[in-house]
């Protein structure tokens, strides 16, 4: 679609054109002229913009679930976001990230093949430091991991995996499973050199530190999906209609379910001294006055006021009032 001038920029075109500044000639003997555009093979284009702008929409999702996991997990503040999307040969992506960093493999079921997620080493230290107690300070030294801290990084990239199977699931039900951590991206051959890979680049922030978080796609696993990457494969698809029977059925469950009625005669507070004292037959004085109604808690929460008595030879008690939220019992 050709670019759409603004009124401003008509009104300068046709100031240069009075004014001779510019000659309708030769514009439109450049209109005229072929215009090429460069291709590289080296560098395929397989991904088309439509699923670029998913998979950018899928992972933008991706990085606002990982900042709340993280940052819940951590403890400390988290800002992660998607700074770019690009696709170029898996060659180019090996070369471009450190010569020494962390990198977790991980299949991704039903989908035939391995993707990869690179950590930058300042982001994935801090979590470590932070993880070990610290203030979530980076050093940047990658030699190898010890076994602690193999470890700790391979509960931190499952936590990542779970999060990434949720972004994923509106696409795909898939089940990745962490493979194995490397450090040297020069001995990981996941797939040919000029296999194109889509790379989506997060900005991340672990407290005072920032580095980037790298997933590589090769396009050879996703081949089989690209169909869903369409906006107009989202466009068709329906939410599945509830069977009429099915919420009859879930109700009836619910109904069958167990629940845990408790009623509270009353609290009394003692000291420790006092408790560890006690023997049988000793008596406690509770704060329930004997004519105020007792509460009765369903599943933890008070929900009525009871009066205690008996039924059939059985200490039982009587609902006389619900509860109205808002309205607790003190």
């Amino acid at each position: 679609m050709a670019d759409v001038l603004s009124q401003g920029e008509i009104d300068s075109l046709l100031s240069a054109l009075s004014t001779g500044e510019m000659d309708a000639d030769e514009l439109k003997k450049e209109e005229d002229e072929k215009k090429i555009q460069t291709y590289d093979f080296k560098r395929a284009l397989r991904f088309s913009k439509d699923q670029i702008r998913s998979l950018s929409r899928i992972h933008e999702n991706f990085s606002r679930l990982l900042t709340t996991s993280l940052s819940a997990q951590l403890r400390t503040f988290v800002q992660i976001s998607v700074a770019s999307v690009d696709q170029l040969p898996y060659d180019e992506f090996i070369r471009s990230i450190p010569k020494m960093t962390l990198l977790n493999v991980f299949d991704a079921y039903p989908l035939d093949g391995r993707l990869l997620m690179e950590v930058n080493p300042n982001v994935g230290y801090a979590v470590l430091d932070r993880l070990l107690g610290g203030k979530g300070t980076s050093i940047n030294k990658v030699e190898t991991l010890t076994e602690i801290e193999t470890k700790l990084m391979t509960q931190v990239f499952q936590t990542m995996l779970e999060t990434f199977q949720t972004a994923w699931e509106s696409v795909v039900e898939m089940d990745p499973q962490m493979e194995d951590i490397e450090v040297n991206p020069q001995f990981l051959q996941m797939v040919s050199p000029n296999e194109t890979v889509v790379v989506i680049s997060l900005s991340t922030t672990v407290g005072e530190t920032t580095g980037m978080i790298n997933i590589c796609l090769p396009h050879v696993v996703l081949e089989e999906i690209l169909p869903h990457l369409s906006v107009h494969y989202w466009m068709q698809t329906k939410k599945k209609e509830r069977d009429p029977h099915e919420l009859e059925e879930l109700q009836q469950t619910v109904k069958a379910a167990p629940l845990t009625l408790q009623a509270v005669l009353g609290t009394s507070e003692i000291s420790i001294e006092e408790f560890l004292g006690l023997n049988e037959g000793d008596v406690l004085e509770l704060d329930q006055n004997i004519n105020d109604p007792l509460l009765l808690n369903a599943g933890g929460e008070a929900k009525y006021y009871a009066q205690p008595g008996q039924w059939k030879k059985n200490i039982a008690v009587q609902i006389t009032e619900e509860i109205e939220e808002g309205n607790e019992y003190e």
